[in-house]
């Protein structure tokens, strides 16, 4: 399993983060370790004294696939859901100002929260896919699937030039404006059109 994930993939997020909208996805992976597992709680690493949280809309891979046209991405996920990237983001910052790769602040242990998936078949009726996240219970970060600047099935599209897509393997689609820092004992929780698939307790 890997997990790819795109950056800059919303325009207000780019432009609160100072960076220029992209002509093409910006991706980037991380390792199957930095999946938080089950109902472990996040622990905030001691490198970094800025984490963020990144609410993303998240698919799951269901069939091998390398070189896909974007016309027949469709047929490789059926099931959605939410994950958390968490960032590094003094990390980053340091590493981006030297041009260097983000890996440290982006793919270090635990960094991945994976919610629940549901059946795509649920939400093909609705277009926008609303998601939102709470901390303590308070709305944070909030986007919509139409916001996207590069489609899912572009997406899939995409990254199947270069990595072969294996089942099981994940896609974070990229983040809304609105990330923020976070702190001991925090409480996130993500929904999806008013379902909740993901909450995770820091520590």
């Amino acid at each position: 399993m890997k997990i790819i994930c795109i950056g800059r993939n919303y325009a207000q997020h780019a432009a609160e983060l100072n960076n220029p909208i992209p002509k093409e996805p910006v991706v980037f992976i991380k390792p199957d370790s930095a999946v938080l597992v089950g109902n472990s709680p996040f622990f905030i690493p001691d490198f970094s004294s800025n984490v963020q949280y990144e609410l993303e809309i998240t698919v799951k891979i269901n069939r091998l696939g390398k070189h896909i046209e974007e016309r027949f991405a469709h047929k490789y996920y059926d099931q959605i859901g939410l994950g958390l990237d968490f960032t590094a983001r003094d990390l980053q910052e340091d590493l981006k100002s030297k041009g260097l790769p983000w890996e440290k602040a982006k793919a270090f242990d635990g960094s991945a929260v994976i919610g629940e998936f549901i059946p795509k078949s649920e939400l093909v009726n609705d277009s926008n896919w609303d998601f939102y996240l709470l901390q303590n219970q308070k709305k944070v970060q909030e986007g919509n699937r139409s916001q996207m600047l590069f489609s899912i099935d572009r997406i899939i599209s995409e990254v199947s030039k270069y990595f072969t897509l294996k089942i099981g393997d994940v896609i974070f689609t990229g983040t809304p404006h609105g990330v923020g820092s976070i702190a001991k004992e925090d409480i996130l929780e993500g929904f999806l059109n008013g379902q909740r698939l993901l909450s995770t307790r820091v520590k």
